[in-house]
């Protein structure tokens, strides 16, 4: 079976924890013999995942748990068992139908409860962790925006726009490929004193036409999100809101 970027993307998390059939694994480990971007994403989640294993904390289960639990549910059971005996012999029929309705509706409802832009800074969240953790921030380390800007516009079907902003405190670190709302996307780091600066950058024809900045603060890190040229950009740091949204107005002004 011959999979492409995105079915190696979305399969990679059920790899990793070996949960798919021999076949799809076999698709996915051959395209990621001959897909550098994706052989590079699959190392990094392989990293993250050990790291999160080896520094996660592990709480086990207080002794006797798993029999007294054991317990309730055998007598639930039986009392269950005894009522049904009285009932009507379509009503447990209808209860599960009715708990299948429940669980689908409450299903449908947490995934539509999330915006757009929610789930993708989730994902921003989540690369810009996952580059932090691995130490795996640049696949092209450089302060020259002549050089990260090709190396990515070869790697990517559209040219993202990069500039060196040391004189006012943010330089340029380097790039790297990320894969964000699922598609390959630009990842541009920049440092302000000892903080990392993550701009995720890709052609987007769903954003809003806007270049209005929105910001928010999740899981201890500051996001700003803004539109502009046919792109949408997003900037993540540990920053203070003040410094990185100097930084994203100093970006898009220099651009």
């Amino acid at each position: 079976m011959e999979m492409d970027c995105k079915q190696t993307r979305t399969y990679m998390d059920a790899l990793l924890d070996s949960e798919l059939d021999p076949v799809t694994a076999a698709g996915i480990e051959a395209h990621l013999k001959t897909c550098g971007a994706c052989a590079g994403a699959y190392t990094a989640q392989t990293a993250l995942q050990a790291a999160l294993r080896k520094s996660a904390p592990y709480h086990a289960a207080p002794a006797g748990l798993a029999a007294r639990i054991g317990k309730q549910f055998n007598a639930a059971g039986a009392k269950a068992e005894k009522n049904a005996a009285a009932r009507q012999p379509w009503l447990p029929l209808f209860a599960a139908v009715a708990a299948t309705a429940a669980v689908t509706w409450i299903t449908v409802v947490h995934l539509e409860s999330g915006t757009r832009d929610d789930v993708i800074s989730e994902q921003i969240i989540t690369g810009h962790a996952r580059a932090m953790l691995t130490a795996h921030l640049a696949d092209v380390a450089s302060s020259d925006q002549h050089t990260v800007k090709p190396w990515l516009s070869s790697k990517l079907d559209f040219s993202p726009p990069v500039t060196n902003l040391a004189a006012a405190g943010f330089p340029l670190t380097g790039g790297r490929l990320d894969y964000i709302d699922h598609r390959p996307v630009a990842a541009l780091v920049y440092h302000h004193r000892q903080h990392v600066i993550n701009l995720f950058v890709w052609p987007d024809e769903k954003a809003r036409a806007s270049n209005k900045m929105q910001s928010s603060t999740r899981q201890g890190y500051n996001l700003l999100h803004w539109n502009g040229e046919g792109m949408t950009y997003w900037a993540i740091s540990d920053l203070n809101p003040v410094d990185i949204k100097t930084f994203a107005e100093t970006y898009a002004s220099a651009k």
